[in-house]
């Protein structure tokens, strides 16, 4: 059973005078929190709220780029060139970091949306495009990444800070990737079950799939969606039957 282990959840994913989830009340639950960019979601004000918000929670702050593409919440993969994509990260960093001045905030991570991030999981080159525009806004800056992935191949061999994240409350194929959101199996709504199928992780490093075997996955934080129906009562039960387990819980970055 792992000692310590983060949880993150995607938040500040409203605008205007539109909100997604309870982010609140899901900072006081979290140790990691990815804030939107005013890609796929997000504005100024909810980015520097959303980043006030966490500091006075001490939940390590990190970016959450994505496709510019709010009609399709950023799970639509667009046409781009990796430059494009480059350019694309490196403006989105560069106003959260904006933000998050204004908000006496500190932005730590980078971990790509939706498409963008699934892209960047399976396609080097989309993967290098993220890598290379977190290096050119800050090269302090770690990468979180889903597990198993040309994007934690790349931050590494860049010798960027990278670090590795499962899903609890997303199914998986053989290939380690996440069950598309339109197939049976996606999503899993159950807290109890979201649980104990992270309890039999921790413990064996084996996660289930949907067409196979278990997979070895290896992972410094378990993410919990914020925009999902029950984000809190996820976060809330995973948190409390994890801990009754004997697992801590403390941010990636919070050494």
């Amino acid at each position: 059973m792992a000692a310590a282990i983060d949880l993150n959840s995607d938040l500040g994913e409203g605008y205007g005078p539109w909100r997604m989830g309870d982010d609140e009340q899901i900072l006081r639950v979290v140790t990691s929190a990815n804030i939107a960019c005013g890609g796929h979601a997000g504005d100024p004000a909810t980015m520097v709220e959303t980043l006030a918000l966490a500091r006075d929670q001490g939940v390590v702050a990190g970016a959450h780029p994505g496709f510019a593409d709010r009609e399709g919440f950023g799970r639509r993969l667009l046409p781009l060139s990796t430059r494009e994509v480059e350019q694309l990260v490196a403006t989105q960093l560069g106003a959260l970091l904006g933000a998050a001045a204004l908000a006496n905030a500190e932005v730590r991570y980078v971990k790509p949306h939706g498409a963008l991030g699934n892209w960047a999981a399976d396609d080097r080159g989309a993967a290098d495009a993220v890598v290379r525009a977190t290096m050119a806004v800050d090269p302090g800056l770690a990468i979180l990444a889903i597990s198993g992935t040309e994007l934690e191949r790349a931050a590494a061999d860049a010798g960027v800070w990278v670090f590795s994240e499962i899903f609890a409350d997303r199914g998986y194929l053989a290939t380690g990737r996440l069950v598309p959101r339109q197939m049976p199996g996606a999503m899993i709504h159950d807290a109890e079950t979201a649980a104990e199928r992270l309890l039999a992780f921790l413990s064996s490093g084996l996660m289930p799939t949907v067409d196979a075997k278990p997979i070895k996955l290896e992972a410094h934080s378990i993410c919990v969606h914020g925009d999902s129906a029950g984000a809190l009562a996820m976060a809330s039960h995973i948190r409390q039957r994890l801990e009754a387990s004997g697992v801590q819980f403390s941010s990636f970055l919070s050494s």
